[in-house]
């Protein structure tokens, strides 16, 4: 299901030219009302207003005396409109880095993001919708965001419906989302706004159970067109846009292609072409955009990223392929895109023969960067040690390629590979007070044990105002390594020395398993 986001910025203009000129927001005291204005047969006019003007009644179109008249003390500045068209283009790319590889302004006072499959990304799509809403909103900038099926429903949600926070159109909801909204909100010229409204059309859905032929007449074919984008009925495809400088291949085709075969092949080719431009360039891509253009309009992308920087042809290739069960060809695919918007610095390297690739030992990078793009970076990580004396305190999570600060795990004093978040109490049988168990029951499940090793004992930390030196400052530990009959292996301790009774309980606990 495809999923567009409009984000709605309605005092772009102003907004823009008070993070430029270093004017208050209107929001802070000594902050004057703002208009930009142009020239129009000898006189000047308002073509963009800040809320605060917009709040006293001054609206595009008034001439500059009139509006001197709500406000005198109103600041006026020469508009700017291509420098807006500029500013609107360099936030949709950033918005492309960051959340979708398919943005595009949309002037004069938006952009689109087609986020369709980003939104795992972010956990869920809210989560995204509030980042995006969070670090806009952190720019200075006014801004009203709609997300739905069709981007003519978000483009008209998020300019008619003020909801002061992110409105989400649940899938499949489109159609009940605009029947209520006024027909300017089809992105119709203002005369036929006006002749709707003379004809006793004020709100969508009285459009929409309407004959076409008598309107069609009157008022042309871009009512329908407008109203069908917004139904879905018609497509309305996003052009994405990218920085002129990057590296990028694109190719075109005689006949339209619509196999997974077809779609690896050129893959291929597109990833041996920006190979050569960013080893041209010194430079290796960490994050690649494959652009599929379908005969009906509509532009499809996938992204994959990678760990470290890379401009092995094979290697992106693969990365790219593994993601094409999730395009929908549709009649077929006209002309394919890659983009690299994402390189870093990559030194040149000396070809190597068999003999040194062995002692180099796998490309952890490639395995790293295969798992990220199937289950999503967040879920992958490595544990590092750190300094603490507890368990639980002496390893950290730390990105998949990150060796840590210099830190070694101590080869004398092996630790499992997986540990439990709390320790879990065990019932335990041992001959004698300091030897290793040799029976213990953990989920209601007995483990009878054949070889034990232990006991290492671990004081707490003492100078801790928390966890569980917060309430036993002096604890310690005796930890054991066991292996049952099975085959697994567990670390079990005991909570106390023995002697001293504010040391712990003399309890039993399982912390982890050796894999």
């Amino acid at each position: 299901m495809r999923r567009v986001v409009s984000l709605f910025l309605p005092y772009w203009s102003t907004d823009r030219l008070r993070r430029k000129t270093g004017k208050p927001r209107p929001d802070a005291a000594p902050a004057r009302p703002l208009v930009t204005a142009i020239p129009d047969h000898g006189r000047r006019i308002v073509a963009a207003t800040c809320g605060q003007a917009r709040a006293l009644g001054i609206a595009p179109g008034m001439t500059i005396t009139k509006a001197r008249a709500f406000a005198p003390e109103l600041d006026v500045i020469d508009a700017e409109p291509e420098a807006d068209l500029e500013g609107l283009r360099r936030l949709a790319l950033w918005a492309g880095r960051r959340y979708s590889p398919m943005v595009a302004p949309d002037p004069p006072d938006g952009i689109w993001l087609d986020v369709t499959g980003c939104a795992a990304l972010f956990g869920s799509e809210r989560a995204l919708l509030k980042d995006l809403h969070r670090r806009i909103a952190a720019f200075g900038l006014s801004l009203q965001i709609a997300v739905a099926d069709t981007a003519g429903c978000a483009h008209a949600v998020a300019r008619h419906v003020p909801a002061g926070r992110p409105v989400t159109v649940e899938p499949g909801a489109h159609r009940k989302a605009i029947a209520l909204l006024p027909v300017a909100a089809l992105r119709l010229a203002p005369a036929d706004v006006e002749g709707l409204r003379k004809l006793g059309f004020e709100r969508i859905e009285q459009l929409i159970g309407s004959p076409r032929g008598p309107l069609a007449k009157r008022f042309g074919r871009e009512l329908h067109r407008r109203l069908d984008q917004a139904l879905g009925t018609l497509p309305e495809p996003i052009e994405p846009i990218f920085p002129e400088a990057l590296p990028r291949a694109r190719r075109g085709f005689m006949e339209p292609i619509a196999t997974a075969e077809a779609f690896a092949q050129v893959i291929g080719d597109l990833a041996r072409d920006v190979a050569v431009q960013l080893g041209r360039a010194g430079k290796g891509a960490r994050r690649l955009d494959c652009y599929f253009h379908r005969v009906d309009g509509q532009t499809q992308a996938v992204r994959i990223g990678t760990a470290a920087p890379s401009r092995d042809a094979a290697h992106l290739a693969k990365l790219l392929a593994a993601k094409i069960e999730t395009v929908e060809p549709g009649l077929g695919i006209e002309a394919m895109t890659l983009v690299a918007p994402l390189i870093e610095d990559q030194g040149a390297r000396q070809g190597e023969g068999l003999a040194s690739l062995a002692r180099r030992g796998p490309d952890l990078a490639a395995l790293v960067d295969a798992l990220a793009n199937r289950f999503g970076q967040r879920g992958l990580h490595r544990a590092v040690p750190c300094s603490g004396a507890m368990p639980e305190r002496s390893v950290a999570i730390a990105p998949a390629l990150d060796g840590g600060a210099g830190a070694a795990w101590a080869d004398d004093l092996p630790r499992p590979s997986r540990m439990l978040a709390r320790p879990e109490p065990v019932d335990v049988i041992a001959l004698l007070p300091d030897d290793a168990p040799r029976l213990f029951t953990w989920r209601r499940k007995r483990y009878r044990v054949t070889h034990g090793d232990g006991p290492e004992r671990l004081h707490g930390e003492w100078w801790r105002d928390g966890g569980i030196e917060g309430e036993t400052p002096m604890s310690v530990r005796d930890y054991y390594q066991v292996e049952t009959e099975g085959g697994g292996r567990y670390w079990l301790f005991r909570l106390g020395d023995g002697v001293h009774a504010s040391t712990g309980s003399m309890r039993w606990f399982l912390h982890g398993a050796f894999a």
